[in-house]
């Protein structure tokens, strides 16, 4: 029997077992105790502690009394007695560390990526991993073919179809390294430009439906849709937006004709209490409306937001993208699934080195995609050095566009600039603002050398199988559950 914590959320599930052994089954504690270690593994998306689930004492014991007896306070003996000193105490402020008991209990503790893993070992679990080294591993997540070519991208799905020489790897995402043979052919690099034409078209018609822009094909669609937080950062993708429009605008028409045209969406939702990750929303609709009715550029520069961002959505947009971002601050993501969906349908990535982006890096080769910014292990380093920080001129310009009120909203904007400003930057924008712009610059160059741009988007879905969750279902089952995985019936 296997049983798998998918984080924090089904960690109560541990106490259940526990009470169904003792209490029905009438197994003496230690006996009950041994089977919950060996059947319960534990996989935690989180990267820093603050954000681990904690139950508070008296809300439990009101609810479920028996389960805050057992093992809650059968284990907390234990702990104290054993070790706490070493990994802190499982109650805490009268809540429960939902973690810490997960970790106890489970007889393996998962990462989600190599760097994930990593963080979890040096930092948010650190004395656990001193205590129980061999606990600990990781398995990177991955994401669906079916999903996110067969059923997001039919058109696309019949290209790989017909150039591999079989559906085969619909069942077995690694065939997909095939493509690599093709990347210099001229027929199918052809037919491969066709289809994302096609997707392009289906997503500007639901831009135009969505919210009345109008959208060049011509341009490219550069993508940003996740869940709007600070550490996302989509707060420097705007920024960098700002700065494109400044540009833009202080531009003759001979440079302007240089220039790549840019379609930039946007999506994604904020958490009902987070106020910051509002009012990066309210400054992005502010930022699309100063652009969008801006006649003295035109099609150069397009910014939309996508509302109610969600898997439906998400089949349209995915296929269309040129270019798609994931940008956290290194050190911040877990995973991230969403640069694994985007590779499958061959657009290139810009992106920080980190969660699953490294691994993405080694399959696919640093040249075929953007990198930038700070990584994992110099943004302590750089967090020290606070108000000593120099950011780029063209950073403190367009935070003072935001703070004087070029878009609008002067007053409501100030306490989102004050989360970026010199000494407050803990997410690091104006830092790697420099970078960001120069990867931003090199996407430029590699979009108008249509042969360039194409190989890299094949080779990009040809990294891509690695990534399937058909591998990460299978090293679950092999080194976790200790299970023969079933084979893909079709």
């Amino acid at each position: 029997v296997a049983l798998h914590l998918n984080d924090t959320h089904p960690s109560l599930s541990i106490a259940e077992i526990m009470r169904i052994l003792v209490d029905e089954e009438h197994l003496g504690w230690s006996k009950a105790w041994n089977i919950v270690n060996k059947i319960f593994s534990f996989t935690t998306h989180t990267v820093v502690a603050e954000g681990l689930e904690k139950i508070p004492v008296d809300l439990l014991g009101s609810l479920l009394p028996r389960h805050l007896q057992m093992p809650i306070y059968h284990v907390l003996p234990w702990i104290n007695g054993g070790f706490i000193a070493t990994t802190g105490p499982l109650i805490v402020q009268q809540s429960i560390r939902m973690a810490n008991l997960s970790i106890v209990c489970s007889h393996t503790v998962n990462g989600v990526s190599k760097v994930h893993s990593n963080t979890l070992k040096t930092k948010t679990f650190k004395d656990f991993y001193e205590l129980w080294p061999e606990k600990f591993q990781y398995t990177t997540n991955g994401v669906t073919q079916r999903r996110w070519i067969v059923v997001s991208n039919p058109s696309l799905c019949a290209l790989l179809s017909k150039w591999l020489g079989t559906e085969a790897w619909i069942r077995n995402a690694d065939l997909l390294t095939g493509l690599r043979d093709h990347v210099d052919n001229t027929s199918f690099r052809h037919e491969w430009k066709m289809v994302k034409r096609l997707n392009k078209m289906r997503l500007a018609e639901y831009i135009e439906t969505m919210s009345g822009v109008k959208v060049s094909l011509d341009a490219m669609f550069d993508v940003q849709v996740k869940r709007i937080h600070e550490y996302k950062r989509q707060l420097l993708n705007i920024f960098g937006i700002i700065h494109r429009y400044d540009c833009l605008k202080n531009m003759d028409k001979n440079d302007r004709r240089k220039v790549v045209p840019r379609v930039c969406i946007i999506g994604g939702k904020a958490a009902p209490g987070y106020e910051i990750a509002k009012k990066i929303i309210k400054l992005c609709h502010a930022v699309a409306e100063k652009v969008n009715n801006d006649a003295d550029i035109g099609d150069l520069l397009k910014l939309v937001f996508i509302p109610d961002y969600n898997v439906s959505v998400a089949e349209l947009v995915i296929p269309g993208a040129d270019l798609s971002q994931h940008i956290s601050t290194a050190g911040h993501e877990a995973s991230g699934t969403g640069s694994m969906k985007f590779l499958m349908n061959g657009c290139l990535l810009l992106a920080t080195a980190d969660g699953s982006t490294v691994e993405i890096i080694e399959e696919l080769g640093s040249d075929n995609l953007f990198l930038f910014g700070a990584k994992v292990e110099e943004v302590a380093e750089l967090r020290e050095k606070g108000g000593a920080l120099k950011v780029p001129l063209q950073f403190a310009r367009v935070l003072r566009m935001v703070r004087d009120g070029y878009f609008g909203d002067k007053d409501y904007f100030q306490s989102l600039c004050d989360t970026v400003e010199v000494g407050n930057d803990f997410y690091l924008l104006g830092s790697d603002f420099g970078s960001y712009l120069e990867a931003q610059a090199a996407a430029d160059k590699a979009f108008v050398e249509p042969d360039k741009w194409i190989k890299m988007s094949i080779l990009s879905a040809a990294a891509s199988g690695r990534f399937s969750s058909d591998r990460t279902i299978r090293e679950y089952a092999e080194r976790t559950w200790k299970i023969d995985p079933c084979q893909c019936p079709f």
